[in-house]
């Protein structure tokens, strides 16, 4: 183990500025003890990645978006002003807009590996093969309606239905239209979908063009290759999204609100503590249903722990904390995925569980620094080192459970007994669990007090703040938080999702006392509906559920998405999935605020197709700025724009 100096004169790094850390007093700790550990950390990775200094600056044709290795011509590289091409002939805009292509690829086909899960899970359970059961039967039947599935005899009967039904429609051909689409956008997208020839068919044929185009010398195009991506995205939204949601909702509860206990404080020495860590929740439900069981309790004390606990991380925790509810054994969440490596440094982790997503290559090493077990429990995660793994199988996932919590439990005399373990590090509470169902529950069963709050002023827009977080320009989610204060100071509203919704939760913005910060006529909203100026609305799946609640809007006030007073805002993107995210939502209609500036800097063409050409296409459109309060200013323009043409 390299010391503390060598460690930090291997990557070159000097102490970085506390802004430039994190936003979260947790993380700043953990980071100096790191450090002072002498383990390799995602900030000294990242600034020994700098160029000349500046932790910032790469290759300048790798930030431009122009360079391109697919083929043994290259690597690549391009310049529009000089109009110098690819060996291939391939224009600077082309080459960016293929790769944000493949980007987008990769983000749908991990979004859509977790929908598989889903309906696998569904299936499994529909047929009395796991331990989970459908709790949310009017729901099913709500989803079964909609897509026209028979809803005759048990719920069981009508899941099994509704399974063979969605991957029927995942495997259409991209020519054959997804009907699960068809069921579930709006009107107004659906009919200018198929005037653009962007209306998708099944999700795998989506994905079969989209890759097959991006082969060298077939699709050369910026403007064909953008339109794919639309395509692409559209698919990824509905059929890998919504149904994963959806279908998640009814096996384990409707999203609805309640306290949660968040930051790194939440972890106990003192317990047996399993995390949970990635994006599908199937083993974290299972593993809490077990640790609810009072043999398991008593097995955890017999060790010498107070307990055992499962702890919620990143997206899987948030899945799992958005629907089920904090106690002994639930013990709350860490944060997002720049929060991992402080989280593991704390000594106080017996087991971390990690399915697919947000999952370090590094993370062996603080297992066997800090003392516990690394278990991947997807195929889709693997890390150099480590020979356990238990990937999830729906009906073996009771046994797959108690063996985790078997080894959890087994680690914790040897963890206890290792390094000192840090211990009083800041938690706060949030609330959590808002959907569009628990929406219309607190608004008395209508959206129409939302509708009147816009008519009237009183909420001047709603924004979907549907984030990562990155080291990109600023420190973890301090971009994200300002942007999210300047917004609600101007009385929009906010619904959160993915890692960026963890920042809102630990920065307190998810608290009713949070109110105090917003302009007074949110705060007036607030006040009397008992709620956060920051709504806690989910993962970076809930995308998918979100435009189901603006297609409510836009149908009760008569008017098509791209003309509401809302936009989406990723402040603090980072990787595959969520460059789809930001495509759907241009697809979708919507002004979309993307920040770190984008890797197309460096295609002049395909920078005004997003920058302004997209509004003409679909009414979406792309902005980029790096100041917070700036960015804040061009929503609100954007906001006051769509209210003043429709007379509010």
């Amino acid at each position: 183990m390299l010391g503390a100096a060598s460690r930090c004169d291997v990557y070159g790094v000097r102490d970085m500025e506390p802004e430039r850390i994190s936003y979260h007093e947790s993380v700043r700790r953990m980071y100096e003890q790191i450090r002072k550990d002498g383990m390799s950390n995602l900030w000294d990775r990242y600034e020994s990645q700098g160029m000349g200094g500046d932790p910032d600056r790469r290759c300048p044709y790798c930030m431009a978006g122009t360079r391109c290795d697919l083929c043994s011509n290259g690597p690549c590289r391009a310049d529009a002003s000089k109009d110098r091409r690819g060996v291939c002939g391939i224009s600077a805009d082309g080459m960016a807009m293929r790769m944000m292509l493949l980007r987008n690829v990769m983000g749908a086909s991990t979004y859509h590996y977790h929908a598989e899960q889903t309906i696998r899970t569904l299936r499994a359970t529909a047929l009395g093969r796991t331990p989970f059961r459908i709790v949310e039967q009017k729901k099913l039947r709500r989803l079964a309606s909609m897509l026209d599935i028979d809803t005759s005899g048990s719920p069981e009967d009508t899941a099994l239905r509704l399974c063979d039904a969605v991957e029927a429609d995942f495997n259409r051909s991209y020519y054959q239209e997804s009907q699960i689409v068809e069921a579930f956008a709006p009107a107004e997208r659906k009919d200018l979908w198929r005037a653009l020839g962007i209306f998708p068919g099944g999700i795998h044929g989506e994905i079969l063009l989209a890759t097959g185009s991006c082969l060298t010398n077939v699709d050369g195009s910026y403007e064909s290759l953008a339109m794919k991506a639309m395509r692409l995205s559209i698919a990824m939204a509905y059929q890998s999204q919504m149904v994963l949601e959806h279908c998640q909702d009814v096996l384990f509860g409707v999203p609805r609100p309640h306290k949660m206990m968040v930051d790194l404080g939440v972890l106990d020495p003192d317990y047996v503590n399993v995390v949970v860590n990635g994006h599908e929740p199937f083993m974290g439900f299972a593993m809490i249903m077990l640790a609810r069981q009072p043999e398991w309790q008593e097995r955890a004390r017999s060790a010498g722990a107070r307990g055992l606990r499962i702890i919620a991380s990143i997206e899987t925790g948030q899945e799992i904390i958005q629907r089920w509810s904090m106690d002994e054994v639930l013990g709350g969440f860490t944060g997002n995925w720049i929060s991992q490596e402080p989280m593991m440094a704390t000594g106080s982790i017996d087991l971390m569980a990690c399915d697919m997503n947000c999952s370090l290559p590094l993370d062996p090493e603080y297992a066997r620094r800090y003392g516990f077990r690394l278990v991947p429990v997807s195929e889709l995660v693997a890390f150099e080192g480590i020979s356990d793994r238990l990937n999830y199988v729906p009906e073996q996932v009771e046994h797959q459970a108690a063996k985790l919590l078997e080894m959890a439990i087994s680690n914790y005399p040897s963890r206890r007994s290792g390094e000192k373990h840090v211990r009083d590090l800041p938690a706060g509470e949030a609330t959590v669990g808002f959907s569009t169902e628990s929406i219309l529950e607190l608004l008395g069963g209508s959206l129409d007090p939302l509708l009147n709050a816009l008519k009237s002023g009183q909420i001047r827009g709603i924004v979907g703040l549907v984030s990562c977080t990155t080291l990109r320009d600023s420190g973890q989610d301090v971009h994200s938080v300002a942007l999210a204060k300047e917004l609600i100071k101007r009385d929009v509203l906010i619904l959160s999702m993915g890692c960026g919704n963890a920042a809102m939760q630990l920065a307190g913005l998810c608290r009713k006392e949070a109110a105090a910060l917003a302009g007074s006529g949110l705060e007036g909203i607030c006040s009397s509906l008992g709620i956060p100026p920051v709504l806690s609305y989910g993962t970076c799946t809930d995308v998918g559920r979100l435009s189901e609640l603006l297609r409510s809007v836009s149908e009760m006030l008569g008017v098509p998405v791209k003309d509401l007073p809302v936009a989406a805002a990723a402040p603090e993107y980072m990787e595959q999935k969520a460059t789809i995210d930001a495509i759907f939502a241009l697809a979708f209609g919507l002004y979309t605020y993307v920040n770190p500036v984008p890797t197309i800097t460096g295609a002049p063409r395909l920078l005004d197709l997003l920058l302004r050409g997209c509004r003409e296409v679909t009414g979406g459109v792309i902005s980029v700025e790096k100041d917070p309060v700036k960015a804040a200013e061009l929503i609100l323009g954007h906001i006051e724009e769509k209210r003043s043409a429709l007379g509010i």
